[in-house]
């Protein structure tokens, strides 16, 4: 269902930031957690979106074999990892400062719209 070369695709343009904001490089802490946090909010973001999506897949030819539409994920386990995706990033977040922290709800809120 999350395919794992898109986070690696997109983990560049969130190096790059981490880059910007520090001013140079960051620390190997800081980078550990800005990737867990990267793949942790696509991971939810990706996921969101086929529960959202899902009746519709289920009526187009090219997307009916996606896993809920087939039924070889219940919505449950997609509402399930959707929200320890959301959690981990939310500990990413606290792992690099109060203000991540503290953002983490805005940054989720328009990961998932």
């Amino acid at each position: 269902m999350i395919k794992w070369e898109h986070s690696v695709f997109a983990l560049p343009f969130a190096l790059c930031g981490a880059m910007l904001a520090a001013g140079g490089w960051p620390t190997a802490w800081q980078l550990g957690w800005i990737v867990i946090a990267m793949v942790a909010a696509r991971s939810a973001a990706m996921a969101f979106n086929r529960l959202a999506d899902a009746a519709i897949d289920a009526v187009n030819p090219r997307t009916q074999t996606r896993a809920l539409p087939a039924a070889t994920l219940s919505r449950g386990f997609v509402t399930g990892f959707v929200a320890v995706s959301c959690t981990v990033f939310i500990l990413a977040s606290s792992q690099l400062n109060r203000v991540t922290l503290l953002l983490s709800p805005v940054a989720l809120g328009l990961v998932l719209l």
